[in-house]
């Protein structure tokens, strides 16, 4: 009696090819990420404010749905510093351009005297840290009446010098109307 191989050979031979298959490759290990390095401190200016140079810019006034506000800057570029009266809330915001960590102080100087209040990120792009504050606030009334200019210092954020003109004056007003 003769034993047909065949049949045994053709499931034998596909046990052979996938015993001989390779699995595919491992991919490669994720690449290592770099360690975050913290931002360095902002360079601040050196001696009383009130000899810092002025941060560059210009006061620009304008209105809108909301109310009136006032951009200080370089043209072309976003504002560093706004005030805006949101006349529905009859409240003053105060924004300065960056971010800030929870806790943050935006403390403002004027020649007759300096305030501290809680700041917080407005979470727009690009990123404002803001104060809101009453209308009749003094410290609005000091920096109306400054020299020359207010300083804004902020947690983390470099401080600035802005020039008290007449556009900040206005939009105070404005609000307390």
């Amino acid at each position: 009696m003769r034993i047909n191989a065949a049949p045994l050979f053709v499931p034998l031979s596909l046990l052979a090819l996938a015993a001989c298959s390779t699995a595919p490759p491992e991919p490669p290990p994720p690449a290592p990420q770099p360690i975050a390095t913290p931002a360095p401190a902002p360079v601040q200016p050196k001696g009383d404010w009130i000899d810092w140079p002025i941060t560059p810019g210009t006061w620009a006034y304008r209105t809108d749905g909301r109310g009136s506000l006032a951009l200080f800057g370089e043209a072309g570029r976003d504002a560093i510093f706004i005030i805006r009266c949101d006349q529905s809330r009859r409240q003053l915001f105060l924004s300065r351009v960056g971010s800030v960590d929870e806790g943050a102080k935006m403390v403002l100087r004027a020649s007759a005297g300096v305030a501290a209040y809680p700041a917080a990120n407005n979470g727009g792009i690009p990123a404002y840290t803001a104060i809101s504050v009453s209308p009749n606030d003094i410290m609005m009334d000091r920096i109306a009446y400054s020299r020359g200019r207010f300083a804004v210092e902020t947690s983390g954020l470099e401080s600035l010098a802005i020039p008290a003109w007449p556009e900040f004056s206005r939009v105070v007003e404005d609000c307390r109307a």
